[in-house]
Formats: structure tokens, sequence, C-alpha cells
């Protein structure tokens, strides 16, 4: 049999990544070992920008094309909680941090966590661009998976912790390297490799389902994946 693993390119940010939660959870539940998220640092560093009411206004309806072509929701509360905060800028760094610390624990609850963070944000309303929204959620899920962490310490080391912070950006700089390569320029994009070549699966196949996407990887790779 090959050998496969995926490799799942992404920002937390990205609406469209949002929307293909559900695929990713497939491949996190039928392939947990051999999937590893690569953050893009869209929407961090100098991909932030403040949260305008331009922006807003465009980000909105972006997610409203979004939700209208697969179903997944963006509520009210995301819109007058997190896109109307004028306080707090559009910024994916908090959530990379926190995928990189829960990486190091175990990197089969990193895909569980962007989830547990995308629903705060676009269904609770919660603005995950703060550490401390980030830490909160961040703590619970980990504390539900039997790992004790206490949020006010985790904000704090988000904020604070410069190995987290470099070993996040070398995680970037990294993926972004992988995608000058191979010409990549949206998020999210699912790479297969399979012994040693790597394949690109098209996006649409990941904004229909978790049966869409496991169709589409077992008939291209039927055998690689038994």
């Amino acid at each position: 049999m090959a050998s496969i693993r995926f490799q799942y390119i992404f920002d937390p940010l990205c609406g469209w990544c949002y929307a293909s939660s559900p695929a990713l959870a497939a491949l996190t539940q039928e392939w947990p070992a051999q999937l590893d998220l690569l953050p893009s640092g869209m929407f961090s560093g100098a991909g932030a920008r403040p949260m305008s009411a331009d922006w807003a206004a465009y980000a909105w309806s972006n997610d409203q094309r979004i939700a209208t072509a697969t179903g997944e929701v963006f509520s009210d509360a995301y819109h007058d909680q997190v896109l109307l905060d004028g306080s707090t800028p559009f910024d994916s760094t908090a959530i990379n941090l926190a995928l990189t610390a829960v990486r190091q624990i175990s990197s089969e609850l990193e895909p569980t966590l962007l989830r547990h963070l995308q629903l705060a944000r676009y269904v609770a309303g919660r603005n995950t661009s703060s550490a401390q929204v980030v830490a909160e959620v961040t703590a619970a899920a980990l504390n539900d998976a039997g790992h004790a962490v206490e949020a006010t310490q985790l904000s704090q080391r988000l904020e604070t912790d410069s190995t987290l912070a470099q070993q996040t950006d070398a995680r970037i700089r990294s993926t972004r390297q992988l995608m000058s390569r191979l010409g990549i320029r949206g998020v999210p994009q699912l790479l297969a490799e399979v012994d040693g070549k790597l394949h690109t699966i098209p996006s649409t196949a990941l904004y229909q389902g978790r049966d869409v996407l496991l169709n589409e990887l077992h008939t291209r790779f039927s055998g690689a994946l038994g």
C-alpha cells in the first residue's frame, strides 16, 4: 500500500476555510495521524488590518456569498460583535499562536481547536482576534480533552511568549515557501502527498461536505487509502 499524508493550507479568519471545516473534520476522523495543518499567515503580520467600516462591509458581503454557496452559518452576533467591533483588528495572529501551542501537545487536537475557534467567531460572535478570547476558547477545548490549562496564563503566553511566536512564524514561513513553490495563491488548499509526490485537491471538493471530499480522495487515491 502506498503512503499518504494530507496538508491543509488555511488562515483561521478565512471565510472559505470556515466553510471547508466539515470536510476537514472528515480528514481528522479518517486520517488523524496523517494530517498536517499549515497556517498561511494570510491575515496575520503584514496581512492583518484594522477593522474599518469598509472592510467589515466587504467581509460581511463575502460571508453571505459563502453562506449561500455552502450553508455554513455566519450569525448576526458575528456581524454585530465582531465585524462592527472597530477596537480589535482583523488579525489571525492569536489563533495561529494558539494552534501552534496546541500542536505541541498533540497535532491531532489542532483541527478540532480550529473548528472550535471558527464556531466561536462565526456563530457565537466572539472576537477571535483577541488573545483573551482565543485563550478562553482554547483552554475550554483542551480541558474537555483532558489537558489542564488555565485561560489567563494561556492568554499571557499568547501575548508575550517569544519562543512560541518564533515557532509560529517559522510554520508560516514554511507554508508560504510551499505555496510559492507550487504556485498556490489562495486558501484553503488541500494537498495529498502520495509516496512523496504532491497532488493538489480541487478546492470545490472542500466546500460540499464530508462525503464529496471522501469520494474525491478515494477515487483518486484508492490504492493509497486502502
